[in-house]
């Protein structure tokens, strides 16, 4: 698979904080000591090394993290699993989305995490490998992460779950509330509620495969996080006291963006490093 970008630059994580905090540019300007001018000139693109790292004290980022993020200076290191893992990568507009299945390679009992807008590649994994596809588990229910949620489970047969906050509109469709636990085989599949960016974003966390893995939806992106107009505190807490509490060589599998891992994001993830 080709190396994909990063979801999120620095204006991108700059408007982000800069919505969730609600700051206009003039009090981001105070609050940072400031001129006006700087903050125009960072928001733009333009590399301003002070005035990233005083915007990033009212912004609640990590001015270091920011920085390379602006210099384009860190790209995550990519985990490898042998088996039982695979991503694919849709495109969106002029965006692209994420997918997953995993799957116990001694049942060939396996489980996909959203569709993205087109669910070809699963479908031709679940058959290469020989799989049963058992389980349609949505991390939340924007359009481009579930586009193709119908071809898919009329084409699998496949159970469609979501969190009890934020139900799919498919006939058939379950519902779970959190910490709810499935299994593949020997893998373990727990829930975790990490809602903001919608109403019911789900964390699906697994363990069984070669690293334990949590397919975080657009809760957190590799050096960002999934934003939001009015629950940014809660989608920002949520990441805090749930993704970040699993242990640091977890993969993160996120709905949009390249794969990370814990322990970098604690280093380079400009939201986490203040």
């Amino acid at each position: 698979m080709p190396r994909i970008p990063l979801e999120d630059n620095v204006t991108d994580v700059i408007g982000k904080a800069q919505r969730g905090r609600q700051l206009s540019d003039a009090e981001l300007a105070v609050q940072a000591s400031l001129p006006l001018a700087d903050v125009l000139a960072v928001k733009s693109g333009e590399i301003r090394e002070h005035a990233l790292r005083a915007i990033a004290r009212p912004l609640k980022l990590g001015g270091k993290a920011l920085i390379a993020l602006a210099r384009k200076q860190w790209y995550p290191e990519q985990p490898v699993f042998p088996r039982g893992f695979a991503m694919f990568n849709t495109p969106f507009d002029d965006l692209t989305v994420n997918s997953y299945l995993v799957w116990d390679v001694k049942t060939r009992h396996a489980a996909a995490f959203d569709t993205g807008t087109n669910c070809d590649g699963i479908l031709a994994t679940v058959q290469a490998e020989k799989l049963t596809l058992r389980s349609i588990f949505i991390t939340h229910t924007h359009d481009d992460h579930i586009a193709d949620l119908p071809r898919l489970a009329a084409e699998t047969k496949a159970a469609i779950w979501s969190s009890e906050l934020e139900p799919v509109n498919l006939p058939g469709a379950q519902v779970f509330k959190e910490n709810a636990h499935f299994h593949l085989g020997e893998l373990a599949i727990k829930t975790l509620f990490t809602w903001g960016h919608s109403p019911g974003m789900t964390t699906y966390y697994t363990t069984g495969l070669a690293w334990p893995l949590a397919i975080v939806g657009d809760s957190l992106f590799a050096s960002s996080m999934g934003g939001s107009p009015s629950h940014f505190a809660d989608q920002y807490r949520h990441n805090r006291e749930k993704i970040f509490k699993l242990p640091p060589d977890t993969v993160l599998a996120c709905g949009h963006g390249p794969l990370t891992t814990l322990r970098q994001e604690r280093l380079h993830n400009p939201f986490y490093t203040h």
